[in-house]
């Protein structure tokens, strides 16, 4: 398709995204660099429209986050608490049950199941919290546990990564979200989150994952201290490892809040930037079939406006996120199933309801 643009670098990416040919490196950067971010969501949209067309997914799905125990304390986190300050919690199986009935009238299709590093919560826990998950929601996904959490419970169940992963299979675990990865820098490790498994153990969770035929989301935390070379760099590696898996199912670009975090001063993200990186993640992430706009991160009505800038999903109901919103976020606590359609249909799409691996379903 033809296309003019203000940045004359476009018009040989556009040239390789219409002709199927990989981008790189070098065009990564020049996507990120460029100002004409019209001319950049304008190839993002035609490589999301000759995917999906019209189309754009949700899903009912309810978040439960399980405990914010941590011991990693990376610094970009306003949820972590330590073992008996004030705020901190850990759900018992009976409080999770609890919130699960609180809604069981509710057509929930998929359970988001995340946490802290708690290191009192043995090891048993984590297999009867997705058992009691699936007795209560037999027909829901069990979407839970970033590879941060599996290195965690495979260390304290004395058993390897791929053992653990059996195991928590066995017990019902369908899909892992992406989250943990942040950027995958040593630079940023180091200054940001050293206590946390690096770039390499994350994908290497990942391809386990994979292998063991459980599907995974993929994320990227921007808008700290990293570059843009970073960011393109991170893009790369997600690529490279869905060459030889194709176990990632999305990747979620996720804007970073710094409100009651130890990084204060940073600013919040700004809409050039978060629609910049969403158009950016279509172009490089050519073997992945869907982006996400989370509305969480970047409010309803720019992930609605993303839609048109490569986005094609923006997740779902997301009933009720803790994480995101301990660290400022603006956005609603939930959505109902008749907002999030009319966001998708006022900006001129399709309203898909889909499962968690993308089959669409009957409302």
């Amino acid at each position: 398709m033809e296309f003019s643009f203000l940045d004359n670098k476009l018009y040989n990416i556009n040239e390789k995204v219409i002709s199927e040919k990989r981008l790189d490196f070098k065009d990564g950067l020049a996507l990120y660099k460029s100002n004409d971010l019209i001319g950049v969501g304008r190839i993002a949209d035609y490589v999301r429209r000759k995917r999906h067309n019209n189309k754009a997914y949700y899903v009912y799905n309810q978040h439960i986050n399980y405990t914010n125990i941590c011991t990693n304390h990376c610094l970009f986190c306003a949820y972590a608490r330590n073992n008996g300050e004030k705020d901190a919690f850990t759900f018992s199986l009976e409080d999770v049950k609890a919130q699960l009935l609180e809604r069981i009238d509710e057509p929930v299709r998929e359970l988001h199941i995340v946490g802290g590093l708690n290191p009192s919560l043995p090891f048993q826990y984590y297999l009867d919290l997705i058992k009691t998950v699936k007795k209560i929601r037999p027909e829901a996904t069990i979407k839970a546990f970033t590879a941060v959490e599996i290195n965690h419970i495979a260390k304290i169940s004395n058993l390897s990564i791929d053992e653990t992963i059996a195991e928590l299979k066995n017990a019902g675990l369908s899909m892992v979200p992406g989250g943990g990865a942040e950027v995958m820098s040593s630079r940023i490790r180091n200054k940001l989150f050293p206590r946390k498994i690096d770039s390499a153990k994350w994908l290497e969770i990942m391809e386990s994952l994979h292998s063991a035929g459980i599907t995974s989301n993929a994320t990227m935390l921007y808008g700290h201290i990293e570059t843009i070379e970073e960011r393109v760099q991170h893009l790369m590696k997600l690529r490279e490892l869905q060459d030889k898996t194709k176990g990632f199912s999305a990747f979620i670009p996720l804007a970073f809040h710094s409100k009651n975090t130890k990084l204060p001063h940073i600013p919040p993200t700004t809409a050039f930037d978060d629609l910049k990186n969403i158009s950016a993640a279509r172009l490089m992430l050519d073997n992945f079939d869907h982006i996400k706009a989370y509305w969480v991160m970047i409010g309803e009505k720019l992930a609605q406006t993303a839609l048109s800038f490569g986005a094609d999903d923006l997740d779902g109901t997301i009933i009720e996120e803790k994480i995101t919103h301990m660290a400022g976020a603006k956005s609603a606590k939930g959505l109902s199933h008749e907002q999030i359609k009319r966001l998708i249909s006022s900006a001129g799409f399709i309203p898909v309801e889909r499962d968690s691996f993308y089959n669409s379903v009957e409302t």
